[in-house]
């Protein structure tokens, strides 16, 4: 019955019915070049045309030659797997989400306070936040109290604590939420929230939560006054646009508290359920101005996908209206919420990330649980470490994916070689992502270093600069690495086959 149970569920269904799909479709393009030669010869020019566009196009080399090598090894059906799957246009819905942020680019707009910003601070840190202006309208703001939590069980606490005390409303948007005792008790809170007459507003992500959210249980929530939500429904069909996921995690409370991090609704992030030992993931917690930044980041994706009827018209309904008395003259740091999307062709998570490097004069210590990067991002690591800067970067010790443990660890030696020291989190699996530099700036969010998170998602983080909690983030870097292993370049060197499946790998990273 167990296995009845499982062969059944929505996402095996999907693969089973996509790979039928395909396995069609393979057999019409076999039979149709047996029986028409010349079919076969378009094919072969369709892969020629299809490889002089991917030369010209303006995407990351890794991803280019993934699909060269595809494309050349398969010239009679190269060009068409290519059309199917390697650049697939977005639906209608997700391909507005460009104008939908065009129109709280003008919201965020009201609050630019980054002349004032860049007076009192000095031109080097002023320049990135321009860019992260420029490129994606989020703002720098002042008089925001953070809260950095190094465990998602402590992130956990005061979020309930902060749900318990909503009165207006309650934005929820994650990638995963699963059936949990983590869920129930967030659950619990919003169903008597809603009871009160409290907003409560969902996101969930159609493939991250598959499992828990079938049509009947949405129901169900709905039927208990919680408005909800799936980003990108998955469908098996082979021409939809289903790579892009939304891998954000936010909680905004009333406008004036919001919560970002890497730690997703299930009990194996708050470490009640042990799966690759200590889950080690980070989070945040902002009161204060910076939080309509979130509030606005979640309005323009529920705008997107929920009925016509629940659109939110009137964005200034969600702002906090009663006056910052949150205490914040204890911070004066500069806090800049931001979002990144795979449809603006601005690698944003990446260019910060990069641009920390390159600015970083003494140390810049990573959290992160993949290491799948690009050129750029490998010769901005290195380049930190070779002017002297003290690079680390935490992986996991007990990974979750072992094919991408192994594709993790294939970037070891290049890094390595260069100075760059590399720790792997020998408590468990190390899920955080997130940067720290110098004892002055930090990035904090979901955004990984994998191609995934930097290409392919929608993600979300918070950049801190000169903020008093960036004390905290070095502080339990140091402690994570000082329960971490360090990884020597001896342990790196691979026989000559593991060389060239690390090598094969690469090539694939991209789609992995």
């Amino acid at each position: 019955m167990r296995v009845i149970k499982f062969l059944v569920t929505r996402l095996n269904i999907t693969i089973f019915l996509l790979l039928l799909q395909i396995i069609a479709l393979l057999s019409l393009t076999a039979f149709v070049f047996i029986r028409w030669p010349i079919v076969s010869t378009l094919g072969t020019l369709l892969s020629f045309v299809v490889f002089l566009n991917l030369v010209k196009k303006d995407k990351p080399s890794a991803f280019k030659l993934t699909w060269v090598i595809v494309v050349l090894t398969f010239w009679q059906i190269g060009g068409i797997v290519y059309l199917l799957f390697g650049d697939k246009r977005p639906t209608r819905k997700v391909a507005s989400y460009v104008d939908e942020h065009a129109l709280i680019a003008k919201y965020l707009d009201k609050d630019d306070n980054l002349p004032q910003i860049a007076s009192e601070n000095n031109k080097r840190m002023s320049s990135i936040f321009q860019y992260i202006k420029n490129a994606s309208s989020y703002h720098a703001y002042k008089k925001t109290n953070t809260s950095y939590y190094a465990f998602g069980e402590d992130m956990f606490a005061d979020m309930l604590a902060d749900l318990r005390k909503a009165e207006k409303y309650i934005f929820i948007e994650y990638f995963i939420i699963k059936e949990s005792s983590m869920w129930d008790q967030i659950l619990e809170i919003i169903v008597a929230k809603v009871a009160d007459g409290v907003d409560v507003r969902l996101i969930v992500d159609d493939f991250g939560s598959m499992k828990l959210f079938t049509n009947r249980y949405i129901r169900e929530l709905r039927a208990k006054g919680i408005k909800i939500v799936r980003f990108n429904p998955l469908r098996p069909q082979l021409l939809m646009f289903m790579n892009n996921r939304d891998h954000r995690k936010i909680i905004v409370i009333d406008g004036h508290t919001a919560y970002n991090g890497g730690t997703n609704i299930a009990d194996e992030y708050i470490n009640l359920k042990s799966r690759f030992g200590v889950w080690k993931d980070t989070g945040i917690r902002l009161r204060g101005e910076a939080v309509w930044s979130f509030t606005l980041m979640f309005i323009e994706m529920w705008d997107l996908f929920c009925a016509e009827k629940e659109r939110i018209n009137d964005y200034e309904a969600y702002r906090y209206q009663n006056g910052l008395d949150i205490e914040t003259g204890s911070d004066n740091g500069i806090v800049i919420p931001f979002g990144d999307s795979p449809l603006d062709n601005e690698q944003l998570g990446e260019n910060v990330y990069i641009d920390m490097l390159n600015q970083a004069v003494d140390y810049v210590y990573i959290f992160t649980p993949y290491l799948i990067i690009s050129e750029s991002m490998i010769y901005a690591l290195q380049m930190a470490a070779k002017r002297g800067v003290d690079v680390r970067i935490v992986t996991p010790g007990i990974p979750d994916k072992k094919l991408v443990f192994r594709l993790t660890r294939s970037y070891y030696r290049f890094l390595l070689e260069s100075g760059v020291k590399i720790y792997e989190y020998t408590p468990g699996f190390m899920h955080a992502k997130s940067f720290v530099c110098d004892d002055k700036i930090a990035v904090v969010g979901t955004i990984n270093l994998d191609y995934r998170s930097l290409y392919l998602h929608f993600e979300c983080a918070t950049l801190l600069y000169d903020a008093a909690v960036i004390d905290e983030i070095k502080l339990d870097c140091l402690r994570s690495i000082g329960v971490s292993e360090e990884v020597t370049v001896r342990e790196t060197r691979m026989p000559l086959l593991g060389r060239f499946v690390d090598a094969v790998l690469h090539l694939f990273a991209p789609l992995m």
